[in-house]
Parts: C-alpha cells; structure tokens; sequence
C-alpha cells in the first residue's frame, strides 16, 4: 500500500477523473485489459481481503472513486465463481475519522472467535491499517454477516495500536491450526512484525523478522506469511515481503523467504532475497484465504503497476489492473526452494486454440494475435539454454523483445508503443537465468500486459504494455552461433469477459 502521501492529493484537484459518459468510448477503452481485472472507473492498486466463501471468490483492493490518481484510499470490492471472470460489486469500505483505508486481509471466521456472528452465514472479518495523517497508522477490523455484501466497521476499533512506527501497515491475518489461533503478519518499516490472537480483537507481539535481511532499499509492505507443499509431498512455510522502491527493475516489487514457522517465530532458509517476480509490474500480492482444503490449491494475485510511475500510465477514466490470478507451487531447483507461478487452470479452460503444434523455424514471422489478447506456448528446445529473441510486433513497428540468454532473460518494451509518459518505463527489464535447460516458453499478451512464464512459472516477469494496435505478429529470431531445431508453437484466442 502506498505511502509517501507525495504532492498526488494536490495534483488530484488538477485531474480528476471524468465520469465514463464523459469521455470518448474508443480512447477510455483504448488500453482495457479483457480478461485481467480492471475497476469500471478510477484509481486502484493493491489487492486486499482476499477470501474465499460459499463458491465465491473475494477480491478487495485499494480504490480511490473521485480520481484516477491516487487519493483517500477506500475498499473496492469484485467477487467470482472461477478466479477468472469478475464482477464489481462496489464500494465496500469508505475512510472515517480514524483514516483512510489502507491495505489488508479478510478471513472466514468459522469458529466465530470475534463475537461477530448474527446470522446463518460465517462471519467474514477484514483486518485492515487505517491511516491518519496526523495519528499515523493502527489496524482496525470490520465484519460482515451476509457473504461480504455489507461491512460494518468494529465499533471498539483500532485493535491494535500504534507503537511508534511510522510505517506499519498491511496486516495479513491466517489461522494457524497447529497453535490454534490467529497470527497476523505486518510490515514495520522495514521488519515484519508477528502478533497473535484468539479472537481478533487481542493482539499479542511475538517475533520480529527482517533485521539484515533482505532487500532493504525501501519500505517493506503488504507482507503474507503461509504454508505451501512441493511438489515432492514437503511442505515449507514461505514469506512474501513487496518493497518500494528497491526491486531488481527500478521501483516496487516483491521479494519472499521460504523457511520454518513455529507459531511464533519465522526463521528463513536463505539471507538473501528471492524475487517473486523480475518484471516490473506485480506488486503487493498476496494470497487467497479459505480455499477449500479438497481444491489444495494457493492462489495469488498481484497489481499489476508500479509506484514508479503508476499514476501517469496513459489510460483515460480508469488506472490499474491485476494480474490473474494464479496458482503458486513450491519446486526444488538446484538445491533450493522456489516459487513457481502458472495462471489457474479455470484460465486455460476458456481459452481457444486457433495454432496447435505448429513447426515454426527462425526468422519466419507468423500472424497469431487476436484483438482479445492471446497465450502463446513455445517447447521442443531439445536441451537448449537459449540464445533466442521472441519478438511481438505489429505493422505499425510497434515490438517487444524477450531475450532469452544461457544466463539471462531480459524483456525490452522501449518500442512497444506509448512509453513516454516515465523516463524508466522503457528501460530493458532483466532477470538471472540459472544455467537450467529451456522447456517451455509462455506468454500471455492482453491489451495492455504481458505476462511470461518460463520452465513451467518456475522463471516469471509481468510487465505492462502500451501498444495502438494489437502485437498480432510473431518471430522467433537466433542470436547465438549454434545450429537450433524447429521449434513447437501452440496459440490459444482468450475471449474478452468485459
């Protein structure tokens, strides 16, 4: 959550946003993803109070309703059956006199531990900061007994004091079965604090993490603290930690740790940081609570921006989007753990296969894109570690370039389109390549994002993307001196669902 509250309340007097009616349809939808969540109108960024409940998936997300710059921050609200198509559904939470409405979580409170409960329904808490520029930063709770239509904010808040801390924000909240309560993860300036609780309302400090190390070139934000299996049957306890700025790329990003958590104490395998993501757009995600323990599923999902230049990117009426939502997976790689991300399986099920097992050879170009963005999956690289370029294009010249190297993947959007608006947003974006054998190759372009998954999502980089005109075209280009094979390609049409 955001944070230096800049001079953007004063620019946002000089650019409030236009009702939809008011603005011409063709330029307001110009940059519209079709299959990534969007809000109808105005500001938005980190997701919050993600949950899930009676078939429903939760999203909540920072949301500013007067502006498309960033402003008083409220709770949007989008609901869906599949993880896939979303409905808005409105405002869920507005700031009051503690403050505006900064980021958190929502859990299912089955066991009704907060005295909430006045219904049939289980009660769904968030657990959120409210931020007072004068009072600072506390975290508060709101409940909900009618399947997260209506919220009503806890009238004893805040639960938990400020201690002195300037920055301390982002509160993520999980049962933990094995201690038998509530622990909250949240960030400190540039620690995370641990505190649990037997009933939401009580908060006791635990632990604290972060003290040397890790990435330290900004604030630590939105943390999220939660247990995952391999797929060899272990299980680890991971930490997600975003940072702005000082990711890899320029700006924000999110850094994690994987480890051992005790209850109390969360104790790393590694001192240095491994990033989630090396592209330059996916920041302050978290994962989904209350999935169904038959799915055994954990989903995530990112902003798909950046502080750097978040509030200038050149879309009219509305600014921000998600990533999808995607399906995260513990992997052994040489000797250490790694998450590996792939969209969920509920997205490739909607998708339409319109190339399927195509010979394509090097320096062909292939038309293969659609106006409602499209998946691309290239295999068969027979041992190969690369020495390719993918390059993206249109007839009008507008390109992206991915690089694919024995020890390095760089992404190169300087002449995608609109990239003027920032002096960084055109700056190559690179990511180490650990000397592993290329498998498989995927993209997944929407009208303004691509989003990369390399060796089965164990390599991954988002980044946004201001075409004029769909990058419809398709080449894979040799830049190494050996001899390379015919390579497979598989391309799947997405349908819009606006």
């Amino acid at each position: 959550m955001r944070k230096a509250i800049l001079s953007i309340l004063a620019l946002g007097a000089a650019m409030i946003s236009c009702s939809p009616s008011e603005l011409n349809d063709v330029e307001q939808e110009k940059f519209r993803p079709k299959f990534h969540f969007s809000p109808e109108a105005n500001w938005m960024n980190d997701p919050n109070g993600m949950v899930y409940y009676e078939g429903e998936y939760h999203l909540f997300f920072q949301y500013y309703p007067d502006s498309t710059v960033w402003g008083p921050m409220h709770w949007g609200h989008a609901v869906s059956k599949d993880l896939v198509v979303w409905e808005e559904m409105g405002i869920a939470l507005y700031p009051d006199e503690l403050g505006y409405i900064f980021s958190g979580s929502a859990v299912a409170d089955h066991q009704n531990t907060a005295g909430f409960k006045s219904g049939e329904h289980t009660p769904l808490v968030a657990i959120f900061t409210h931020h007072h520029d004068e009072n600072g930063e506390v975290q508060s709770l709101a409940f909900s007994n009618d399947r997260g239509r209506t919220w009503e904010k806890y009238e004893n808040n805040p639960v938990l004091p400020n201690p002195g801390i300037q920055d301390f924000r982002d509160p993520k909240v999980m049962w933990h079965e094995e201690g038998g309560q509530w622990i909250m993860s949240l960030a400190a300036k540039d620690v995370i604090h641990f505190y649990s609780s037997p009933n939401l309302k009580d908060w006791t400090f635990e632990s604290e993490f972060g003290k040397g190390i890790g990435a330290k070139g900004g604030v630590w934000e939105c943390p999220d603290l939660f247990e995952i299996k391999g797929e060899d049957g272990r299980s680890k306890w991971v930490l997600f930690v975003s940072i702005n700025p000082g990711a890899p790329n320029g700006g924000s990003g999110t850094q994690y740790f994987t480890g051992e958590f005790d209850g109390k104490t969360f104790a790393a395998d590694h001192q240095d940081e491994k990033w989630l993501d090396w592209g330059t757009d996916n920041y302050a995600g978290v994962t989904w609570a209350n999935v169904p323990k038959e799915d055994g599923r954990t989903f995530f999902m990112g902003w798909m921006n950046n502080w750097l230049y978040g509030d200038r990117t050149p879309t009219e009426g509305w600014r921000g989007a998600m990533t999808l939502a995607r399906e995260l997976v513990l992997v052994r790689d040489q000797g250490d753990d790694y998450i590996a991300q792939k969209p969920v399986r509920e997205f490739y099920q909607k998708l339409k296969p319109s190339i399927e097992s195509k010979q394509v050879n090097f320096n062909e170009a292939l038309a293969i894109g659609s106006e409602s963005g499209f998946v691309v999956k290239l295999s068969g690289f027979q041992e190969s570690k690369g020495d390719i370029k993918i390059k993206l294009f249109n007839e009008n010249g507008e390109e992206l370039l991915l690089n694919l190297t024995a020890d390095k993947i760089s992404l190169d959007r300087s002449s995608s389109g609109e990239t003027g608006f920032h002096p960084e947003f055109g700056k190559i974006q690179e990511m180490p390549y650990r000397g592993n054998n290329l498998v498989d190759v995927e993209l997944v372009v929407d009208a303004s994002s691509i989003e990369v998954f390399i060796n089965d999502g164990l390599y991954a980089m988002t980044a946004q993307v201001f075409n004029k005109k769909p990058l419809n075209l398709f080449e894979i280009i040799s830049i190494g001196t050996g001899k390379k094979s015919a390579l497979r390609l598989d391309v799947y049409q997405t349908p819009s669902f606006r």
